[in-house]
Order: C-alpha cells, then sequence, then structure tokens
C-alpha cells in the first residue's frame, strides 16, 4: 500500500536517473573529441583505486568541516565545485547551438564560454538566493550529467567495474557500519545543496520547513519527500558511458536501426532502473539505505547480459594490458 502511495515520486526520480544518463551519453562523444578525460589512460586498473581514496579523502575533508560546525564553508566548497562542473555541461550545448551563427571558431568557442559561465552563474545564484527542491534538483541533474560523461570516458570496462564493486562495498559500510553518510546526507540537506536529489512527496513541500534527517529517522517520523545522493546517479551512470565508449570503434554495427554499443548502454541503464525498483522496496520502509550495491548490481548484470546479446562476445569488452 505505502509503496502505492509513493509512486509518483518514485516514477519521478526513476526519470531524473534516466535524463541525466541520457543527456551524459549525448555529451560523451563530444568530451571524447576534447580529450575531457579525467585520466590520461583508462584502461589503467589504478585509476579506481586513486578515484574511491580522493572520495574518501573528500569525504573526511566534509565530515571534518561539519563536526567544527563550519556548514557555511561546507556550502562554499561544494557550490564552487558544482559552479565548475555547470560551465562544462553547458558548454558543449552552447557551443551547438551558436554553429549556424557565421563567426570565426576561437570567436565561437570563447563566446560558448562566456554565455556558459553566465548560465552557471545564474543557477549557483539562485541556489543561494532561492535553495527549493527544484532549484536544487535542477543544479544537480546538470552536474550528475557532465561528471558521469566525463567519468565514463575515463574508465574502460575493467575499471569501471573494479569502481562500481568498490564504491558497493564502500557504501555498505559507510551507511551500515561506520552511518558517516547519514550525518553528511543530513548536512548537505540542511543547507539545501545540490548533492541530494529531492523528490517530494506531497504538494507544497518546500525545503525551508525540511528538518534534520538524523531527527527524522531517529523519531520514525514520515519524512515529506524522498531523498537520494548524486553519486547514487552518477556512479552507475559511470558504466551506462562506459559501455558507449569502450565500444566506439563498432559504433557502425547496427542492430534494430540502434548503434550496437549504444544499444548495450541503453541495456545497462535498464539494468540500472531494475536494481533501483528493488532499491526502492527496502526506501519506502523509512532507513537510510546504501544506494549503490543494488543500483552498481543493476547496472553489472544489465551490462553482461545486452553485451552478450549483442555481441555474442564472452569477454564482455574487457580489454587487458
Amino acid at each position: 500500500m505505502r509503496m502505492r502511495k509513493e509512486t509518483v515520486s518514485i516514477v519521478a526520480m526513476a526519470c531524473t536517473i534516466v535524463i541525466a544518463q541520457s543527456v551524459a551519453l549525448f555529451l560523451a562523444p563530444f568530451f571524447i573529441s576534447m580529450n575531457a578525460r579525467a585520466f590520461e589512460d583508462p584502461n589503467s586498473v589504478a585509476n579506481p583505486v586513486i578515484y574511491i581514496i580522493l572520495i574518501i579523502i573528500f569525504t573526511a575533508l566534509i565530515l571534518g568541516i561539519v563536526k567544527m560546525r563550519k556548514q557555511n564553508l561546507v556550502k562554499y566548497i561544494v557550490l564552487g565545485s558544482m559552479s565548475l562542473s555547470m560551465i562544462m555541461v553547458f558548454y558543449i550545448p552552447v557551443w551547438l547551438a551558436l554553429l549556424p551563427i557565421p563567426m570565426a571558431e576561437e570567436t565561437q568557442g570563447n563566446l560558448a564560454l562566456v554565455l556558459s559561465i553566465f548560465i552557471s552563474a545564474l543557477i549557483t545564484y539562485a541556489l543561494v538566493k532561492k535553495p527549493e527542491w527544484y532549484v536544487v534538483d535542477a543544479a544537480g541533474m546538470c552536474v550528475a550529467a557532465g561528471v558521469t560523461a566525463i567519468m565514463g570516458i575515463s574508465f574502460s570496462i575493467l575499471p569501471a567495474l573494479l569502481l562500481l564493486i568498490g564504491l558497493a562495498v564502500y557504501d555498505a559500510i559507510s551507511v551500515y557500519k561506520t552511518k558517516h553518510m547519514v550525518t553528511l546526507a543530513d548536512a548537505v540537506a540542511s543547507e539545501k545543496l545540490p548533492i541530494l536529489l529531492v523528490v517530494p512527496k506531497k504538494l507544497g513541500y518546500t525545503m525551508a520547513g525540511q528538518k534534520s534527517l538524523k531527527q527524522q529517522i531517529a523519531s520514525g517520523e514520515e519524512r515529506e519527500a524522498m531523498f537520494m545522493g548524486l553519486g547514487d546517479m552518477i556512479i552507475p551512470g559511470v558504466l551506462v558511458v562506459s559501455a558507449l565508449a569502450s565500444n566506439v570503434d563498432r559504433i557502425g554495427t547496427f542492430i534494430f536501426g540502434i548503434s550496437a554499443p549504444l544499444l548495450v548502454s541503453i541495456g545497462t541503464m535498464i539494468g540500472g532502473l531494475v536494481g533501483f525498483s528493488i532499491l526502492m522496496r527496502f526506501v519506502i520502509r523509512g532507513n537510510p539505505q546504501a544506494g549503490l550495491p543494488l543500483l552498481n548490481s543493476g547496472v553489472i548484470v544489465g551490462y553482461i547480459v545486452t553485451y552478450y546479446i549483442v555481441f555474442r562476445d564472452l569477454t564482455f569488452g574487457v580489454r587487458l594490458g
């Protein structure tokens, strides 16, 4: 019964995942052409180790600042990072929009950069002045799309799989064992920062009235909104994009009129949605849940099944050496 009551919110959250990952797939070829990878060698198995270490360090830094009760500093760090990410996301659509206008290539690139900075600044200003859930979600989805695209082209299949497995384990430990992820979520929710996706359960919900997540969990009070970390959108999306980027040499192969690598990406995304639907059955019980174990398992299974169906290849795109 409760699942039915929250169906609209669950479907809305699933749609945001699909939109962010679809935009990431659109952006990925442009980022590849710009060589905008986070790591020079996408095939290196050291990449996921480095990335996980960086996540742990960043999380420890934010939690340390929160414990010192310097939430404003957290706000500035996050907003600064988000602003830079949004500039990268908006640059390509703005650049494409300027293509029909006759002008020098250098001028076009500079103008696209200026306009991207302007749009990012407007959204950041809105986050500071009116941090409502729809502003937070819009900014969060933009950032998720850009980061997913860049990370997806930075990891070939094997490093991507190692990253997803490693972060699924870390997420489970941080939610169920150390529980520091709940503390982090509480801090960013109270500051209305776009690290969490917010989907209201009721009309008229406002972030201004959002209580402490920790207090609501402890009291068993029913929450007025559902929350999901951007990492739960970005990390599974890494494999969705990698499925396309790592098989770009087969981009000319079509099945049912769809490029074969894109078909594998779509199947990977569908696998993630299956994992998401299972996750939601636990979430509606009211307790915090580690999203990545189920979400990452879903995209991994979706990738393996779809890759084999499309290519009939038991290497599953894993390239060693």
